[in-house]
């Protein structure tokens, strides 16, 4: 279940980075807009078809989207880190901007 939410994570960052709708990732690769809806969420997992027809048309290599080479480092900083990347890949650009905010600031 958390590769089902890790992908899910990394196809919504890879298409928002890309100003991309759900509508527009499903009608590149032939799927509905809830089934990206679903997968997004970690509810459904695609189809290794599906799955590599989301890397193609984000141009990412598919392995990216199930986390390789994504997190530096091993054990509970590596699990920390994929954490929060998962958070920040479910936010909307404004709750983005002001999570940016608050880490520049803590970190000051």
């Amino acid at each position: 279940m958390e590769l089902q939410r890790l992908f899910g994570a990394n196809v919504r960052h890879h298409r928002k980075a890309k100003g991309w709708t759900l509508e527009q990732l499903a009608g590149k690769i032939g799927v509905s807009r809830e089934t990206i809806g679903k997968i997004e969420r970690g509810v459904a997992a695609p189809l290794f078809e599906t799955a590599e027809k989301i890397a193609a048309a984000l141009d990412v290599p598919a392995p990216v989207l199930f986390g390789a080479n994504t997190t530096p480092g091993t054990g509970e900083r590596a699990r920390i880190l994929t954490e929060i990347n998962a958070t920040l890949s479910r936010m909307n650009d404004d709750q983005l901007g002001r999570a940016a905010k608050m880490l520049r600031a803590f970190v000051e």
